[in-house]
């Protein structure tokens, strides 16, 4: 680690990022660079499929918001787990707002809101049911960010992405916790 001259220590740019990342939400410099406001020399530029891979990864957002709205409305989750509910539905649309205005930022069109989603709820019976439609969807918006990091054009929304990513993880391994599921089952994703 570098020292300034005022004797506190620097951190290297990555850290720097990754801390930026954690917490409660993105930093502003994150998000300006995650809107493509902000660019480092050596980052692409944002192509089509860039756009294309944002406005997928928006409509699962907005998926998932639908579903812990019905998961939270249930009535079958106890207080804990409905606090917990709709903690996750708020970083999804925390997710989603960013997603939506990195679009915009970029020049690209935001892919429309689907009005309705053909859930399951007949299978919603309870509490167990829920938590595990809602890792079922967590576990999905692992692998569809995993897979979508490596063919960004622009690697800054790549690494913005992984920030994404990691809180979808950490979502899923809280759900399988909850399940009495081993949370991290493998050391690997795949």
């Amino acid at each position: 680690m570098v020292q300034r001259q005022d004797s506190k220590p620097m951190q290297p740019a990555r850290r720097q990022f990754l801390f930026a990342t954690a917490g409660a939400g993105l930093s502003g410099v994150v998000v300006a660079r995650l809107a493509g406001i902000v660019r480092p020399a050596h980052a692409g530029e944002a192509s089509e499929d860039d756009i294309r891979i944002l406005n997928t990864a928006l409509s699962a957002e907005r998926e998932a918001v639908a579903a812990y709205n019905l998961g939270a409305a249930t009535g079958l989750l106890t207080a804990g787990v409905k606090r917990l509910a709709i903690t996750f539905r708020d970083h999804h649309a925390e997710h989603a707002d960013l997603l939506e205005r990195t679009v915009r930022a970029i020049g690209g069109q935001v892919s429309e809101a689907v009005q309705s989603y053909d859930f399951p709820k007949d299978d919603l019976q309870t509490q167990a049911d829920v938590l595990g439609f809602a890792a079922s969807l967590e576990r999905g918006a692992v692998s569809a960010y995993s897979g979508a990091i490596p063919v960004f054009n622009d690697r800054e929304l790549a690494g913005a992405a992984a920030s994404i990513l990691a809180d979808e993880a950490m979502h899923w391994a809280v759900l399988r916790q909850a399940l009495g599921q081993e949370p991290v089952p493998s050391a690997f994703i795949s």
